[in-house]
């Protein structure tokens, strides 16, 4: 099996995102948003290797801005309709 190869990518304009994976990265992605929880609800993505998730830091296109760091969160419809009702019923 290939190593994980993940590329999320912005558009020039920053309205259009693309996500790029072989499947050993989407393996790992699923397996770690997978594991997300109550007690371990969000993951970091770098491509340092520290975080839970190595990002490629290499565009498929030149026109694409590669986006290195991110998190992920798990966001239950309770804690959300707590602490941040105005995303709760929102219509989209």
């Amino acid at each position: 099996m290939s190593k994980p190869r993940i590329t999320m990518t912005i558009s020039d304009d920053g309205s259009f995102f693309e996500l790029y994976l072989n499947e050993a990265g989407r393996s790992k992605l699923i397996s770690e948003l997978q594991a997300l929880d109550e007690t371990d609800e969000h993951l970091h993505l770098d491509p340092d290797g520290v975080g839970d998730v190595v990002m490629s830091t290499k565009a498929y296109d030149d026109r694409q801005t590669v986006i290195s760091y991110g998190k992920i969160y798990l966001r239950k419809d309770e804690w959300d309709a707590k602490y941040f009702p105005h995303v709760m019923n929102s219509g989209e």
